[in-house]
C-alpha cells in the first residue's frame, strides 16, 4: 500500500513540477503566473490601450496613475480595488497605467495571477521578493463564492506582517462586486448566523485591505457618445457627427447596454468598414 501511494505521489509531482529556476526579469516586462507547472510565463503580445483613449473615467485614471508612479519610484502606495459596472474600463485602465509608467520607470513589471490560482500566491511572492524589480500583481475579475477559501491566501498577503506582501509588490484587482462577494450571499449569512456580524466579517473585510477603492459606474448616453468620438479623433476617422451619433446609438440599442466596451466594439466595426487599421 505504501509503495502504491509513493507511486501516486511521484506521478502527481511530475504532472505539476515546481520550477526552482529563478526568472530573468530583464528579458520581458509582462508575465502570467502559471501553476501547471509553477512558472512565470512571459507575455510577448501584451494588449493595452493607450491611456489617452480611456474617456469618462478621468478621476480614477488620475488617482491610479499617481499611485502607480509613487510605487514605481519606491514611495508608499496603496493596493487598489477597481470595482463596478462591466465594460467600463477597469482592467483596461490598469494595463494602460502600467504602460504609461513603464515609459519612465523601466524596472517595473506586471504579473497577472488568475483568481483560481490565488491559493499559490505565497509561492509566487517568494519568487518576486528576491528580484530587484518592482511588480504590479494584477488579478482580473476577482470574486469569491460561499465555499471558496482562497480568499484567505489573499487576505494574509494584504494584511502584511512577516509572511505578507513584499515591499517590491503592489496588488491591483478588478471586480464587479464592491465587497468581492454576491449580495445575496452576504444577506443569507447575516440571516442564518448566530452571530451575523462575525459570520460575514472575515470575507467582507477582505475588500477593506485595499487602500484605494475606485468605483466604475454605467455611463450615460453623452459619455458613451464622447467615448466613441474620442476613438474616432485618436485614429483620425472623419465622419459626419450626426451620422456617427445615430449609428453609435443604434449599435448600443442592439446590445441593450452602454459602456466603454460597447463603444470600442462599435468603433472596431466602424474602423473595419472604413478600412482603417487599429
Amino acid at each position: 500500500m505504501g509503495n502504491e501511494l509513493n507511486r501516486i505521489a511521484d506521478a502527481m509531482e511530475r504532472l505539476a513540477p515546481i520550477s526552482s529556476e529563478e526568472p530573468d526579469f530583464s528579458k520581458n516586462d509582462v508575465y502570467l503566473w502559471s501553476v501547471m507547472p509553477e512558472q512565470l510565463e512571459p507575455i510577448h503580445n501584451f494588449n493595452a490601450l493607450s491611456i489617452e483613449l480611456l474617456h469618462g473615467i478621468n478621476n480614477s485614471r488620475d488617482i491610479l496613475l499617481r499611485n502607480t508612479e509613487q510605487f514605481a519610484k519606491g514611495f508608499p502606495a496603496n493596493n487598489a480595488l477597481l470595482w463596478g459596472a462591466r465594460g467600463m474600463g477597469k482592467s483596461s485602465l490598469i494595463k494602460a497605467v502600467y504602460n504609461k509608467v513603464l515609459e519612465l520607470e523601466k524596472d517595473i513589471k506586471l504579473v497577472e495571477i488568475l483568481r483560481e490560482d490565488l491559493s499559490s500566491i505565497s509561492r509566487l511572492l517568494g519568487k518576486l521578493k528576491k528580484a530587484d524589480e518592482r511588480f504590479i500583481l494584477f488579478c482580473d475579475d476577482l470574486s469569491f463564492n460561499n465555499d471558496d477559501t482562497s480568499y484567505k491566501s489573499l487576505k494574509a498577503v494584504l494584511d502584511g506582517g512577516v509572511a505578507g506582501k513584499p515591499e517590491n509588490v503592489i496588488f491591483y484587482a478588478t471586480s464587479n462586486r464592491r465587497h468581492l462577494m454576491p449580495r445575496d450571499m452576504i444577506e443569507n449569512e447575516r440571516g442564518s448566523a448566530i452571530s451575523p456580524g462575525e459570520a460575514i466579517e472575515e470575507k467582507v473585510s477582505l475588500s477593506d485591505r485595499f487602500g484605494l477603492w475606485l468605483g466604475f459606474h454605467s455611463c450615460d448616453q453623452e459619455t458613451y457618445l464622447n467615448i466613441v468620438t474620442g476613438y474616432c479623433n485618436a485614429y483620425s476617422l472623419n465622419m459626419d457627427i450626426s451620422e456617427l451619433r445615430s449609428e453609435a446609438l443604434e449599435w448600443q440599442a442592439t446590445r441593450g447596454s452602454r459602456s466603454g466596451r460597447v463603444a470600442w466594439q462599435y468603433f472596431l466595426d466602424l474602423a473595419g468598414r472604413k478600412g482603417i487599421n487599429i
